[in-house]
């Protein structure tokens, strides 16, 4: 077995939006710098992601100086958008992401009109303006006072290429051999690790990747925005079919381990990777 490596970076600017591979990243206490500090929301104010509208695939936000988003979709005009002032253009707005409320900047009037006529229905873009205050982690998995962005849940989440090669031969033996073989990019990873056994990840309890340690806190059970054709927009049913069938844990399909940092710091692709627990 080689030594485990850090084999690539991503990171999302918008929830659900097309993700952004990087040389090199910033460990912030809530995840990447950058990664999932917008989010689209409904007139509801619930969050807008892959789960409800599959062809947000489609789209992307490329970071901008001064942590704005450059907008794109096909069939739409590129839109500049600017990091809202401290309190935004009309004061804070309650969105929920999941189960969490909390309080988030709106982007403003472009922004909204740009993402609803992609849509095809009201939608509003949001920024989280506070990223060290305006949501807890799960404290189940967390010490008090820890944060996250817009992310599902954990600041980062880590997923191995030797268990890539595993579901996909789990995949290529079942019904549907010709959903695979699956790219990395449907289990939307901010980091990957190469030289590992398959499936390594689920037991590890504390993990170092160049100069950052993070605690590995939980197991991802993975949902049906892995089964969208990241560059299609179209859904089949691998992965959850064969992890369903072959890799659950506490009853869920997973692919992944959520992790959080112990400090910050820098990760760069070829950083080493060791196993602390």
């Amino acid at each position: 077995m080689s030594t485990p490596v850090l084999t690539a970076v991503h990171f999302y600017p918008v929830k659900s939006l097309a993700g952004c591979a990087v040389r090199e990243a910033a460990v912030e206490p809530w995840g990447l710098s950058g990664d999932r500090r917008w989010m689209l929301a409904g007139a509801d104010g619930m969050m807008i992601t892959q789960r409800q509208q599959p062809r947000l695939a489609l789209a992307s936000a490329q970071p901008l100086p001064g942590g704005g988003v450059r907008l794109a979709a096909p069939g739409a005009d590129p839109l500049d958008v600017a990091v809202p002032g401290p309190v935004g253009a009309g004061g804070t707005v309650t969105v929920q992401v999941f189960r969490d409320k909390i309080e988030a900047a709106p982007a403003g009037a472009a922004a909204d009109a740009w993402a609803s006529a992609f849509l095809g229905f009201e939608a509003r873009l949001f920024h989280m303006d506070e990223p060290a205050v305006r949501r807890g982690i799960d404290p189940e998995f967390s010490v008090p006072g820890e944060t996250v962005s817009f992310a599902d849940g954990y600041p980062l989440l880590v997923t191995t290429l030797a268990s890539l090669d595993a579901l996909n031969a789990l995949v290529a033996d079942g019904d549907l051999p010709g959903e695979g073989p699956l790219p990395m990019d449907r289990f939307r990873p901010n980091v990957v690790i190469g030289g590992t056994e398959a499936w390594a990840e689920d037991g590890w309890r504390r993990v170092r990747i160049g100069e950052v340690t993070f605690r590995a806190v939980k197991p991802c059970g993975r949902c049906v925005v892995t089964t969208t054709d990241q560059r299609t927009a179209e859904r089949g049913k691998e992965p959850l079919r064969t992890l369903a069938r072959h890799h659950r844990i506490d009853g869920k399909a997973v692919f992944g381990k959520n992790l959080i940092p112990e400090h910050t710091g820098t990760l760069r692709v070829g950083d080493d990777v060791e196993i602390l627990d």
